[in-house]
């Protein structure tokens, strides 16, 4: 037990702080109370926070003092602590408490498996999401990243004005989102970014993001999906029918020409070929995406982006309502995005208060549990086919008319090809506005218009430009 603690070094380091309570502040940013072995060196360093917190002097008899209203004063401990030597440079102190409070918390996590996997006997896949959220904890808790220097800084950030130099006049310097008009407005999506995109049902809310996946693993990049409403083999079906023009519906049923069967053997067997990776097991938490996707991009380098379908199905960890959890979700799939550079794409739901308007195009306020999320997301993407509602108003107006005992003919015409619009609702590092594309409904699969459309530059109030003279802008 030895080799899990140090008291000696426990000591040094606060007696350096009781010494000279300038570095405090220094040591409280990298170490916490339960990182001190002792009891008593943690009620110390707890006490040492308030003092600090409360811009008290941390000294010998503000300690004595917190400490006895604390009932944690220990005159033994204390005249040890005051007695050993105090240190100048802790740097190496500190590294040596951390590491050994880590192994503490490994060993203690350890006996935690073995009680509930054989006395509590918790089912395995409870089991597994414990211990990969414990290990998170320990992880984060031994991670102390010091300020990034301006010569490093400086450096990296060379390196990637040549990496865009060498790209030519190309707009597309994030990863390729399968859309140039789309690649037009946000120069793809950046490493790191977390990206939303939400629309209400019907609108092909998932079939966007699989043709983005398609382009991708054409491209023989990898791609990350996790399905939590939809079978892998659904997936795929999709993804037959976008890449070989087959009408998804022939696919389902087999119902197939000759040179048909031949097509989508060829596509299969490209497909098959490809690095695509769909988790289809319906159930997800912040921690099971996290681990499955750092173990899948270290032993796949070439994932270029990672999609959730959908954000709303995933289950939190929070005990304090949906919001909480929401907003855990949220953050740790930014955090991952970053860690991992690469871009995470989650689909979000929209609230139904958009089906109450006149103009049914979404807005932020729309989004489900919008808070967090509006404020994690990078960009966020809002599906609007408006022939969609129309056909709904039109089916209204004729049950409504029979329901009377008139007759009523529907002036609405169900096309093969659909206006689509993708309304840029939020982007961090550039405009938002309306990007059209079309809807090809028999093989669920978007294209780009053919002409790239008018766009709505929305600058902030403070922002807008003088002298812009008259500036046509779509209707939203």
């Amino acid at each position: 037990m030895e080799n899990m603690y140090n008291l000696n070094i426990e000591r040094a380091v606060l007696s350096a702080i009781i010494f000279d309570p300038e570095i405090y502040e220094e040591i409280a940013a990298k170490l916490m109370p339960h990182d001190f072995y002792l009891p008593f060196h943690q009620h110390v360093f707890t006490a040492m926070e308030e003092l600090s917190r409360e811009e008290k002097p941390i000294d010998e008899e503000f300690l004595r003092s917190r400490l006895v209203s604390m009932g944690k004063f220990d005159e033994v401990a204390m005249l040890e602590l005051l007695s050993a030597n105090p240190i100048s440079n802790t740097a190496a102190y500190l590294s040596e408490i951390k590491a050994k409070s880590s192994k503490r918390a490994l060993a203690t996590l350890a006996t935690e498996i073995k009680k509930v996997t054989i006395e509590d006997d918790l089912p395995a896949e409870e089991v597994m999401n414990l211990v990969e959220k414990k290990l998170y904890e320990i992880t984060q808790n031994n991670t102390n990243e010091d300020f990034r220097e301006s010569k490093e800084i400086t450096l990296a950030m060379m390196d990637e004005i040549n990496r865009l130099k060498a790209l030519g006049n190309s707009k597309l310097i994030g990863t390729d989102t399968g859309f140039k008009n789309l690649n037009d407005r946000t120069s793809g999506f950046g490493k790191g970014d977390l990206v939303i995109i939400a629309a209400r049902p019907a609108m092909g809310k998932t079939a966007l993001v699989l043709n983005m996946a398609l382009k991708a693993i054409e491209r023989n990049e990898g791609v990350a999906f996790f399905s939590l409403e939809m079978p892998a083999e659904q997936l795929m079906l999709r993804l037959l029918s976008a890449k070989t023009s087959i009408p998804l519906q022939s696919l389902r049923i087999g119902d197939l020409r000759d040179e048909q069967w031949s097509q989508l053997s060829a596509a299969t067997d490209e497909l098959s070929k490809k690095k695509l990776f769909v988790d289809d097991g319906g159930y997800a938490t912040i921690h099971h995406v996290r681990s499955k996707l750092r173990k899948l991009k270290a032993q796949h380098p070439e994932i270029s982006v990672a999609i959730i379908d959908y954000l709303q199905l995933m289950s939190g960890e929070g005990r304090e309502g949906r919001q909480q959890e929401v907003s855990e979700i949220s953050r740790g799939l930014k955090q991952l995005a970053r860690e991992l550079q690469i871009p995470i794409v989650a689909l979000s739901q929209l609230n139904r208060g958009v089906e109450s308007r006149d103009n049914k195009r979404p807005m932020l306020s729309d989004l489900r549990e919008s808070g967090a999320i509006e404020q994690d997301a990078d960009i966020i993407l809002f599906v609007y086919r408006d022939d969609v509602y129309r056909e709904a108003q039109e089916k209204e107006k004729e049950m409504k008319a029979k329901a009377e005992g008139k007759e009523y003919t529907s002036e609405f015409r169900k096309k093969a090809e659909e206006e689509a619009e993708i309304i840029i609702g939020k982007q961090r590092n550039g405009p938002t506005g309306t990007v059209d594309l079309i809807f090809q409904k028999k093989f669920t699969r978007f294209v780009d218009a053919s002409v790239s459309p008018a766009f709505e530059v929305v600058y902030e109030e403070n922002d807008i430009p003088m002298n812009t003279g008259n500036i046509e802008l779509p209707p939203i």
